[in-house]
């Protein structure tokens, strides 16, 4: 027999339901085009089960950005100790962070960057998720810094540029959505650049499972 999930259980679980939904509607439709009724709508709940958990629009976004930003950060922790354990090398991290991106994050960034820009409130709740998920990135950059043997500082300047890089590249993705071998090289050839800085031997155990098929990924519609 099952057992009975608790009001707790239950109410967590609506809550799950309705930041998911959020993000996906932020994602295929926009920030702007999204209300509340669309949210309750795709989660499968009721409008007022909807204002019971979140009292208006601005806060069910906020709290389902910072869940996503503090989900992304757990990720890039969970990959930095798997990097130390396995004894990765500077190309997986260029892989993770395009595959990181590339999975709707940078999307869903561009919808509320300029929400945070022009609200103060919003910017506020979102600065300490942001602040966790730059603990993650350095978690990354220290992990490749203790592998390499380089200076840590240089390790976080080298690989922030590999972060603004790849969010232009996806930027250009919005408009240029089906060009796979034009992403692919500018990968290649950045991850050559980067090898540069880390002279580091790959590890011989077989492809990590979070490396990225650019291919495919690069063939994913835009938002």
């Amino acid at each position: 027999m099952n057992k009975r999930r608790s009001q707790k259980e239950r109410s967590a679980e609506t809550s799950g339901r309705l930041m998911s939904s959020t993000i996906d509607l932020l994602h295929e439709q926009g920030l702007t085009r999204t209300t509340t009724s669309d949210i309750a709508q795709h989660a499968g709940v009721s409008r007022g089960a909807l204002t019971h958990h979140f009292a208006s629009r601005e806060a069910i976004i906020s709290a389902s950005v910072a869940e996503m930003l503090s989900k992304t950060a757990r990720d890039l922790h969970r990959f930095a100790e798997d990097f130390m354990a396995r004894g990765g090398s500077s190309d997986e991290i260029v892989d993770y962070i395009w595959q990181m991106m590339d999975d709707r994050l940078f999307y869903v960034t561009m919808e509320f960057l300029p929400e945070a820009r022009h609200n103060p409130d919003f910017r506020a709740e979102l600065i300490p998720t942001t602040r966790e998920f730059h603990a993650g990135l350095d978690a990354i950059w220290t992990a490749l810094a203790a592998r390499a043997g380089t200076d840590p500082n240089h390790t976080r300047t080298v690989m922030n540029a590999t972060m603004c890089l790849v969010r232009g590249m996806i930027s250009q993705t919005v408009l240029r959505p089906n060009d796979p071998v034009y992403y692919e090289s500018l990968l290649q050839f950045w991850k050559g650049q980067v090898r540069q800085h880390f002279p580091i031997k790959p590890a011989k155990a077989a492809k990590s499972a979070t490396a990225p098929d650019h291919a495919a990924s690069a063939r994913r519609k835009s938002p």
